[in-house]
């Protein structure tokens, strides 16, 4: 199971660095400078608000992994947080930022 961990712990810190790219470009794009024209600055802002949300989205799935990270250096990864029983590593490898068991999950 070890190796599957170091597995899943690769994957996660590349999720994580293309997540930390991904919000950058976001953020940058939310603060251009708007045009003058009004019909613009109206599909302008509501443009957004899309990648408001967006950025939110990815800015919550890297504080999970952050966290699922966290789990891995201190040796409570894969342990499930409701029933304190061990996830299938079946699940982890598919959803590797989970803290619940199958079971717990439903």
């Amino acid at each position: 199971m070890l190796m599957d961990i170091q597995a899943i712990k690769d994957k996660l810190s590349a999720e994580l660095e293309s997540l930390t790219s991904r919000l950058s470009h976001i953020e940058r794009d939310v603060s251009q400078s708007h045009s003058s024209d009004s019909a613009e600055q109206a599909q302008e802002r509501e443009n957004d608000e899309v990648l408001d949300e967006i950025g939110n989205e990815t800015l919550h799935s890297i504080e999970q992994i952050k966290a699922a990270l966290k789990r891995i250096e201190e040796g409570e990864y894969g342990i499930c947080e409701s029933c304190g029983d061990e996830i299938a590593i079946e699940r982890l490898q598919i959803l590797p930022e989970t803290t619940f068991c199958v079971k717990c999950a439903e």
